[in-house]
């Protein structure tokens, strides 16, 4: 596709970090505009996003080394491995670490921060699949769909090892459009939640369960746990059965409430 913007030598910008760059601000600037209206501190909000960018992104790199080791076997790979991508789920993990310390540092609520964090994270997610789509990481199965898509651009293959001129499944796209429609979704519904927690809940839960049928499309290094789940769909496991539990311990302090 087009993994590089306006190069001039060896220097270049990266069309996924600029996607995701994009994504995180229009995220982090809804996420502050929930919390203005949820009466808390939207600068707060902000500023804890930013970190909570930072670690998650250090931690997506990590997850990507533990998956696929062969990016430390020499420097020329420890370079790859800045300009590429990460694991989202090891971003989320550290994600998670920076935003219990930021919560209670500036002594925010919890169940209602994530609510709005919950809403945007989708959003944001959404330009790093179209970044993934730009670059080619993160590739599909070989596949003779119709709608299969072919990359041919050598410093595509380069910067993440997709496969050149082979059909493969778009998984890429297919991700992109589920965040789409789950942004959508859970903005509609973040002002008529029935708890606190729920927005953010319901988001891991609807991904975790989506993350985990679309590993069986993706053709890239995955890492395997237990023998034959990837890395990833051994979190989203966890993740979805976690929020679940979570939700419906929400709908049981409601219900005992309103009794």
């Amino acid at each position: 596709m087009l993994p590089k913007l306006f190069p001039i030598g060896n220097f270049f910008i990266p069309t996924y970090g600029l996607l995701v760059a994009c994504g995180v601000f229009l995220a982090l600037t809804l996420s502050k505009r929930l919390a203005d209206r949820e009466g808390m501190d939207g600068e707060k909000i902000f500023d804890m996003g930013v970190s909570i960018v930072i670690l998650g992104f250090i931690g997506a790199k990590l997850l990507l080394i533990v998956t696929d080791p062969a990016f430390l076997t020499s420097w020329g790979n420890a370079w790859l491995l800045l300009r590429s991508g990460g694991v989202f789920y090891g971003g989320i993990l550290f994600g998670v670490g920076a935003a219990v310390y930021y919560l209670k540092k500036y002594k925010l609520p919890f169940w209602k921060t994530s609510d709005c964090l919950g809403a945007g994270i989708p959003l944001a997610h959404f330009f790093g699949r179209l970044g993934c789509f730009a670059a080619g990481c993160c590739w599909g199965k070989a596949c003779d769909l119709p709608w299969a898509v072919t990359f041919t651009r050598p410093d595509a293959h380069e910067l993440t090892g997709v496969p050149l001129h082979v059909p493969l499944q778009p998984t890429q796209l297919y991700e992109a459009l589920f965040l789409a429609v789950l942004f959508v979704l859970l903005y509609r519904f973040h002002p008529r939640k029935k708890f606190d927690g729920q927005v953010f809940l319901t988001y891991v839960m609807c991904y975790a369960f989506f993350r985990f049928w679309m590993e069986f499309l993706r053709g890239d290094p995955r890492g395997t746990v237990l023998g034959s789940l990837s890395t990833s769909q051994a979190i989203a496991a966890g993740a979805f059965v976690a929020a679940l539990a979570f939700i419906i311990r929400g709908y049981g302090r409601l219900h005992h409430a309103t009794a």
